[in-house]
């Protein structure tokens, strides 16, 4: 059953009432306030610019655990060599912008429109979004944005201009940040081949708000 959200009361309906497809709601907004909601209970938005916001809950969850993490050898290579310098928080802006516009293999297009754009850097100044910025040489060629939320970190996007940036942004996250579960959302080939791996959402849902009773309540 999929839910109409009322942009005017701040709540959503558990996520165990997903479609298969993860899709739980539709409509809301984007405030602040009703994206800090819907992350703390396991939601995220996505949408493109001709469609209503569209609320997720996807069961299984994608997620990689920060201690397993696969780092080939050629990225540890890459690694060893300081091909990339990295730092956290430096430019939200730019990551954010290249994720949107960077073009995918297999896909038209991009789910992080303008109102995304405005949503999460709203986040960001409030201290709740974060982005990983790759530099070679001085410019910025990869990254990673999301948002962290009691010590789980939500994956919104990534971007590489050059080979290996994203990969080192998410190594990077992985082993700099202290972090109990960095959320994919959804499975990529290459997300599982960096050690992404299924969760169920009530094992996921108890890690997210530290509530064992999540465990037995789907």
């Amino acid at each position: 059953m999929i839910f109409e959200l009322d942009s005017k009361k701040l709540d959503f309906p558990h996520p165990s009432y997903a479609e298969k497809d993860g899709l739980l709601a539709i409509g809301g907004d984007l405030s602040a306030e009703r994206l800090l909601l819907a992350y703390s209970n396991g939601i995220f938005p996505w949408f493109s610019d001709d469609s209503p916001i569209l609320w997720y809950a996807p069961n299984p969850r994608f997620v990689i655990y920060p201690s397993k993490i696969k780092i080939s050898k050629s990225m540890a290579s890459c690694i060893r060599k300081n091909t990339f310098s990295i730092s956290i928080d430096q430019n939200f802006n730019e990551v954010i912008k290249s994720c949107s516009s960077i073009n995918r293999k297999d896909q038209d297009g991009t789910w992080i429109t303008e109102d995304m754009i405005r949503a999460y850097t709203a986040l960001y100044t409030m201290g709740y979004a974060h982005s990983v910025e790759v530099w070679q040489e001085g410019l910025l060629v990869g990254g990673l944005y999301g948002v962290l939320i009691d010590g789980v970190f939500c994956g919104e996007s990534m971007f590489s201009k050059v080979p290996n940036a994203s990969k080192a942004a998410l190594i990077y996250l992985a082993q700099e940040i202290d972090l109990q579960l960095i959320d994919c959302q959804f499975h990529t080939i290459h997300l599982e081949s960096m050690g992404g791996e299924y969760l169920p959402l009530s094992d996921y849902l108890a890690i997210l708000t530290k509530d064992p009773r999540y465990e037995q309540s789907l």
